[in-house]
């Protein structure tokens, strides 16, 4: 009952649309894209077709939060006196990872905003709100194709050379554009997340990733050679899963030495491949949508019961960032991003003991 409407999809023009609708005391039923309830029955119009010109959107409405826009660092991933934003490149993904919700929400499209319009708004956070470490929300950001154009429209900026740059790339992407790799970290890029997810190269082809373990070493290498901070996911608790190959998997994310690992549980997020798979089957043991944060188990596998892919998720973080020599070398990196990352931590560390004797 507190909820009178639900904008689906996206919501630009819908909300605009509903708005006038209501203020018109027009149909309801004429909105497309949007739920109501109508008595007792739950109505749902036509979806909106998607937006297929993203340059036509104005810039959000920074100015209406700015006075807010202090408060919004992120500690551990650029140091509390970097102001942080988050700005949008291109929505979707052509492809078809069985484990996101993504490229089914999206419509199973890429759609990006023009280079310039993109190049020109990292310049419009920089030099209207100080904005320092830039976010791109993309799930995708195809470097073979935009990452060109962003390169040629970013190196005519002047604030190429003080902002920094995060986005994720597909880690084929990045071994077969090393070129172009080195020559977005000249403009700026300082930091990639890529989903590495397992050495399996059968887990792979279940996942539907497309990409091959090799890619991975091919990848970690490149942003090494170009000073770029790596971030590496990984997935554990697929259905063949076991103490043995997981424990592979923690030698494999040490052996790429990424500069930092992010160990994830298999999820089965309503809306993908994966959760339509589970479900038929069975696998599901944890229906409550709470703890779909991929940090607990929510499904066995064939050979592991919910909490021992629980316990083997930990044992991967403290396999990672229990190495003493890890710490130190971080701490001690020349790569700005490393040190401060890893800074963080030893303090969070430090902090952890100290309130352990009190």
């Amino acid at each position: 009952p507190e909820i009178d409407f639900i904008v689906r999809g996206e919501g630009e023009q819908t909300v605009v649309d509903l708005i006038k609708t209501i203020q018109n005391k027009g149909k309801f039923s004429d909105v497309r894209g949007i739920s109501y309830r109508n008595n007792d029955a739950v109505v749902h119009t036509p979806p909106r077709p998607l937006i297929e010109n993203l340059d036509t959107l104005p810039y959000p409405a920074y100015h209406l939060v700015e006075k807010h826009l202090k408060q919004y660092h992120f500690t551990m991933m650029a140091g509390r006196n970097t102001r942080y934003m988050i700005l949008e490149g291109a929505r979707g993904c052509n492809h078809h990872c069985s484990f996101c919700t993504q490229w089914n929400h999206w419509g199973s499209r890429w759609r990006t905003k023009s280079a310039k319009r993109i190049a020109d708004e990292i310049e419009y956070l920089h030099n209207t709100y100080g904005g320092v470490f830039l976010w791109f929300a993309d799930d995708h950001m195809r470097l073979g194709t935009r990452g060109k154009q962003l390169y040629e429209e970013l190196r005519q900026k002047e604030s190429n050379k003080d902002v920094m740059l995060f986005f994720q790339a597909r880690i084929d992407d990045i071994a077969t554009h090393p070129d172009l790799m080195a020559k977005l970290r000249n403009v700026g890029t300082y930091w990639i997340l890529c989903g590495v997810e397992t050495n399996s190269e059968e887990m792979l082809r279940e996942y539907k990733k497309g990409i091959k373990t090799q890619d991975a070493y091919q990848a970690m290498n490149v942003l090494k050679q170009n000073d770029i901070f790596s971030q590496a996911m990984f997935v554990i608790g697929g259905r063949k899963d076991t103490h043995k190959s997981i424990e592979r998997l923690r030698q494999y994310s040490t052996d790429l030495t990424p500069d930092i690992a992010i160990y994830t549980a298999l999820t089965p997020f309503p809306g993908t491949i994966y959760y339509e798979t589970a479900k038929k089957n069975g696998w599901i043991e944890d229906t409550n949508y709470s703890n779909y944060d991929m940090a607990h188990a929510i499904m066995p596998t064939e050979t592991l019961t919910r909490k021992e892919v629980q316990e083997e998720l930990w044992r991967c973080y403290r396999n990672f960032y229990g190495s003493l020599t890890r710490g130190i070398t971080g701490v001690l990196s020349k790569n700005k991003l490393k040190r401060t990352m890893y800074q963080h931590m030893a303090g969070q560390f430090v902090l952890e003991k100290f309130r352990r004797l009190i």
